[in-house]
């Protein structure tokens, strides 16, 4: 994902700066990044991180690595921020002294979030799997540089989540399959070597809409930045043509821009972030890859 949000400054060229000092701007004293309120939070600290990254841009790493430091092996921690403590740990490796040493201490935290189908949610004693905590698990297994136990259990798990249309469901309870969901699905699977129906990219494709940009459902009212990212990273990932969403999907997102170098996350958002910002580079990339 970073080397192809990393493409994204071609595209931008003289607005690429602005971006950097947007994200740079919301780095709170602490070394974490804004959240929604404005104060520090490991999530949106792992989109600053990155998109200070691929756009090259310099940063003070200290304070970032002070405050990872205070999660130590991430007691307090749910499997969203665990994930995220991983990946921003693996993205501040230089910066740190003895990276590898919580590793394992972190591992045994995420499986705590493993439920019985083999799955991983973000809900503690769960007796079934999400696809967002099978993404998040494997993603943290591989910032860790730890292989994942028992993929097939959490293959089994995504599978189980399948729709009849080639969709897939976050959760068991629901009958509809969703495009964030079904990203999440088919990257994972793209990731242990196993990949998707037929179906599941042509669906993901089916979201699109003419004048640009993902639904998150069949239903939903307008597009947003977050499908519309993580389905063209997915359809990246297995290999489909962007041809015919390349230009739509690029106005779109054009069309979130701020002038403050931030993407709103669609077009009645007007809070700023580095999460949906990433979100857009990483779909510039894609969409600028020759």
């Amino acid at each position: 994902m970073l080397a192809a949000a990393a493409r994204a400054v071609r595209p931008l060229n003289e607005s690429a700066a602005d971006v950097s000092a947007f994200a740079l701007g919301q780095m709170n004293p602490d070394g974490g990044f804004k959240g929604r309120s404005g104060a520090s939070d490991l999530y949106y600290t792992v989109f600053g991180i990155e998109a200070l990254l691929a756009l090259g841009a310099k940063f003070e790493t200290a304070p970032v690595f002070n405050y990872l430091q205070g999660f130590a092996e991430g007691r307090s921690l749910d499997l969203v921020h665990l994930a995220c403590l991983a990946r921003c740990r693996a993205n501040m490796v230089d910066a740190a002294a003895e990276p590898a040493a919580l590793n394992g201490a972190i591992a045994r935290r995420l499986e705590l979030y493993r439920c019985r189908d083999g799955g991983y949610s973000n809900a503690m004693g769960a007796e079934r799997g999400t696809t967002y905590g099978c993404f998040l698990a494997l993603g943290a297994y591989q910032d860790l540089g730890l292989s994942l136990p028992d993929a097939a259990g959490l293959m089994a798990c995504i599978r189980s989540l399948e729709r009849p249309d080639g969709a897939y469901a976050n959760d068991a309870t629901i009958a509809t399959g969703a495009t964030p969901a079904t990203a999440a699905a088919v990257t994972t699977l793209h990731y242990l070597g196993q990949p998707p129906s037929r179906e599941s990219a042509q669906w993901l494709l089916s979201r699109s809409r003419a004048t640009g940009g993902f639904l998150a459902t069949p239903t939903a009212p307008i597009p947003d930045l977050l499908s519309t990212a993580t389905a063209i990273h997915a359809l990246a990932l297995t290999g489909a043509t962007l041809d015919t969403v390349r230009e739509p999907t690029v106005e779109f997102i054009d069309s979130l821009w701020s002038t403050e170098g931030a993407f709103a996350g669609n077009w009645l958002d007007e809070a700023l972030d580095c999460e949906y910002t990433y979100y857009a580079l990483l779909a510039l990339g894609h969409l600028n890859e020759d």
